[in-house]
């Protein structure tokens, strides 16, 4: 009897862990969805879109308080014919989520400003896909008339994790989103 029930657990065991993997695998990607520069009267700014879901581990973390932060990236170099390219710009836009069990709601807070509060993770989940334009560049900081290889991307940041949470992420794939750089090329309107 007692190896009809450790099989029977096994089985169980199995059985959960194989529908963890598909929901885990499922995760991974972050597509970027839109990727454009944008001049503005105070320099430049990027404008992205991302589209991904969210692994049942990772909504259960955010849902019983624990922080995460989303980090989308942008590279702006001009490409020189003679020598290496020369790497011009480097921007982050960090969006940190938690879920507040106090006052039942989540918050969401950009480059650690001002926190904003959601009443559903899907409605702080847009804001990641989604987030504000934010200025890369100044108007000075491109050459006019040159061209710019931009590339942008969106990585959910694990090393913001506590130490438990750190070790399980490592071990889960579901923590490993991420997307594949996004390059396109821009060129500045000559003056």
């Amino acid at each position: 009897m007692g190896n009809v029930v450790r099989s029977g657990m096994l089985l169980l065991a199995i059985f959960c862990l194989s529908f963890s993997c598909v929901d885990s695998v499922r995760a991974e990607g972050i597509e970027v969805t839109t990727a454009k520069l944008e001049a503005s009267d105070d320099g430049y700014r990027v404008l992205v879109g991302f589209a991904f879901e969210l692994g049942s581990d990772v909504r259960a973390a955010i849902n019983e308080g624990i922080p995460v932060s989303f980090i989308a990236e942008v590279e702006i170099n001009r490409p020189r014919w003679y020598w290496f390219d020369e790497k011009t710009i480097r921007s982050t836009q960090t969006i940190k989520i938690q879920y507040d069990l106090w006052r039942r709601q989540y918050t969401a807070a950009v480059n650690g400003g001002l926190k904003q509060n959601f009443t559903t993770l899907d409605e702080v989940i847009n804001l990641v896909k989604q987030p504000r334009r934010w200025l890369v560049a100044e108007k000075n900081g491109l050459s006019a008339g040159a061209n710019y290889n931009v590339a942008v991307r969106l990585k959910l940041d694990s090393s913001q994790l506590s130490k438990p949470m750190l070790f399980t992420s490592l071990s889960n794939s579901g923590w490993r989103l991420s997307s594949d750089w996004k390059r396109f090329t821009f060129k500045v309107e000559e003056k």
